[in-house]
């Protein structure tokens, strides 16, 4: 692992170890801008991490750049596991959406970002920073576009290693995908996640991404098909809709299935009875 990674004029990474989900170990930290830098996802919590991280950040300013702020994407743990020390030793503030600080209690919040908010970072080429509200896998989900050069930072909704757990009650399934939707006519020449690699064509992940989860409703619908007469629970489906995976990763799933079936039942299409579920007639 290559740390920090200059990923492009005035983008580097700093990618630390986090407490995530399988088979990602580690989440990536952005410093963007020439001379004003914003550092995005205050992330790691463990102390090693957080002193080379703060070592890091030490040595941009030692090279005369102004560290601006720290931008959170969402308030999930392994994305804020810094935050506090990160803000306390850089003497640096937290910037978030309000549904990000309203979950985020006892941590403040110096500056709540919205949808169409801009950042300008000050520099040799100035950059503009567009907020982008993206809820779906948290509901205070932010992102960041520069249009100029492309860059997206997509924080959790996509990745280029593992994929992304849409949760029910922190998420929602059909707000997720209109906004992976959204994101995929932006037509962003690189998107950089919270987890994995840069992605050289976002929109080609986007698409795959929505058909993905296109695929496995229509499973969910066809072990609906199968239920028993009074319905089947959430057990009884996942082994039917995600018989294509391994038994290992069916309690993970089981939360996606979740998610999928609240979509499903505010469409109409399928109806709830206590724990069962079965098609609509």
């Amino acid at each position: 692992m290559q740390r920090p990674l200059e990923i492009a004029p005035s983008v580097a990474s700093f990618s630390a170890r986090t407490p995530t989900l399988p088979p990602a170990t580690h989440t990536n930290s952005y410093a963007l801008g020439g001379r004003d830098v914003l550092l995005v996802e205050p992330a790691t919590p463990f102390e090693d991490e957080q002193r080379a991280f703060i070592e890091w950040a030490r040595e941009l300013r030692s090279t005369g750049r102004n560290l601006v702020a720290i931008f959170l994407t969402h308030h999930h743990p392994d994305h804020v596991g810094g935050a506090e020390v990160f803000s306390r030793e850089l003497e640096l503030p937290l910037w978030a959406h309000w549904q990000t600080a309203d979950r985020l209690r006892g941590v403040r919040i110096a500056r709540t970002l919205g949808e169409g908010d801009e950042i300008v970072l000050d520099g040799p080429d100035p950059q503009r920073w567009t907020v982008l509200h993206t809820p779906g896998h948290a509901p205070g989900h932010l992102c960041l576009y520069e249009p100029v050069a492309g860059h997206l930072v997509a924080g959790d909704m996509v990745a280029s290693v593992g994929t992304i757990l849409i949760e029910p009650g922190d998420g929602d399934m059909a707000v997720y995908l209109n906004q992976l939707d959204r994101l995929r006519r932006l037509e962003a020449r690189t998107a950089l996640p919270a987890h994995g690699t840069p992605i050289d064509d976002p929109s080609a992940l986007f698409e795959r991404y929505i058909q993905h989860r296109g695929m496995r409703e229509s499973k969910i619908l066809h072990a609906l098909a199968a239920a028993a007469p009074d319905g089947d629970t959430i057990d009884d489906i996942v082994s039917r809709a995600y018989d294509d995976t391994s038994q290992s990763v069916w309690a993970i799933a089981r939360l996606s299935l979740a998610a999928h079936l609240v979509k499903l039942v505010r469409e109409g299409r399928v109806r709830v009875d206590g724990e069962r579920y079965s098609l609509s007639h």
